[in-house]
């Protein structure tokens, strides 16, 4: 697996940060000619039968040269291209023809992640390969790809302007320039938090109010009056994003649990869009625990990362049925098996990673620490938010 500052660095690709793929690689000589390769097999997410679908569609849709020419434009214009948005400024008769199944393949995307039906596009193309310029690009025949089930796959099927698909090498950067259909993970990502979120706070374990503000009345106009503690992260870093170089960066969130001041537990949702490459090291100043959000002085974190087919509404289903079972028993209880309990196995494959966790938390804490699992670290420190 390659890291993403290394394939910057080495290919000066156009990255295509919050694509479920941002880099392809493979030889030339692998694209020449179509293959027999089958589609997606049975079993693979509907995710990523989705964005193949799509990808499949958008490479015939190139059999006209203008609206390939109009990608091609976008693409080097953009690291990741609004699909539906595009169609919607051509008039070349393949675009709209692929807008009809863009339009049915968003739908689809939103229900299998499951978000709202306002969450608004999400599919996006960039490019992947040696760059061109915008003249060798429209003069190429055009080939598109989306990334494979498996993250350990060693070649990747994309699809030209006849339906041919071609083996592309998993290991190698392709000779020619490679359109990539995916879906924009940042947005998905915050969309999903937002469901998380709400499904959460209707079970009673959580609530939908603004940081800093305490469930309780008292607590509602102390914390208002005077501000309140958090916990702030100065660096993190993670050694292992738990994501192939192919998926591209990484969507990182963390589930911070305790017991809030109902007694009740209490799981609060942090995104951290700006982990998304392995061994380096990011200072954010982010707010990661708000204590007056909990009734003891410990909270745990864990740490997850999108593999791009999360479904948010059976995920935050199952974290509220396992832990809608656990009781305060008058002290501080770990969360983070309960957690992990409830992610199913199919989970740990290509939906939400597990990357490390971080037990008892306390206000107090201050200084590098490092996770469970010895995959991330951070460096934390007080930090009191004052009132106006």
């Amino acid at each position: 697996m390659f890291a993403e500052r290394q394939l910057r660095a080495a290919l000066t690709v156009l990255a295509l940060s919050g694509l479920t793929l941002t880099t392809l690689q493979g030889t030339a000589g692998a694209a020449d000619a179509p293959t027999t390769a089958a589609p997606a097999t049975a079993g693979t997410s509907p995710v990523v039968s989705i964005e193949e679908s799509t990808a499949r569609a958008l490479a015939r849709s190139f059999a006209e040269p203008a609206w390939h020419r109009q990608v091609a434009k976008a693409a080097l214009a953009d690291e990741e291209v609004d699909l539906l948005a595009l169609t919607a400024t051509s008039a070349a008769k393949s675009a709209e023809e692929f807008r009809t199944t863009l339009v049915e393949a968003e739908a689809d995307i939103a229900e299998a992640k499951g978000l709202g039906t306002d969450v608004g596009s999400l599919l996006r193309v960039g490019l992947a390969g040696k760059p061109v310029s915008e003249s060798a690009l429209a003069r190429t025949s055009p080939l598109v790809a989306s990334a494979p089930a498996d993250d350990d796959a060693d070649v990747v099927i994309a699809y030209d302007s006849a339906g041919n698909a071609h083996e592309l090498d998993a290991e190698k950067v392709p000779e020619r320039p490679v359109y990539v259909v995916g879906v924009d993970g940042q947005k998905a990502l915050a969309a999903g938090l937002e469901v998380i979120d709400k499904e959460l706070a209707a079970k009673g374990l959580g609530t939908l109010t603004a940081p800093g503000t305490n469930t309780t009345a008292a607590g509602t106009a102390s914390v208002a009056s005077t501000g309140f503690w958090t916990t702030r992260i100065k660096s993190i870093s993670v050694a292992d994003l738990k994501e192939p170089w192919f998926k591209g960066n990484a969507e990182v969130f963390t589930l911070v649990t305790g017991f809030g001041t109902d007694g009740k537990v209490r799981v609060d949702t942090v995104t951290m869009p700006y982990v998304d490459v392995e061994n380096t090291t990011y200072y954010p100043g982010q707010i990661l625990v708000n204590w007056s959000n909990y009734k003891y002085n410990l909270a745990d974190a864990v740490l997850m990362e999108d593999d791009g087919d999360t479904n948010y509404s059976s995920l935050a289903k199952a974290l509220a049925a396992v832990l809608l079972t656990v009781t305060d028993q008058g002290m501080y209880i770990p969360l983070v098996d309960a957690i992990i309990d409830a992610m199913p196995a199919s989970w740990w494959t290509d939906d939400p990673d597990y990357v490390d966790s971080f037990y008892t938390l306390a206000r107090e804490t201050t200084g590098s620490r490092t996770g469970a699992s010895a995959n991330a670290r951070m460096t934390l420190e007080r930090y009191y938010v004052s009132a106006l």
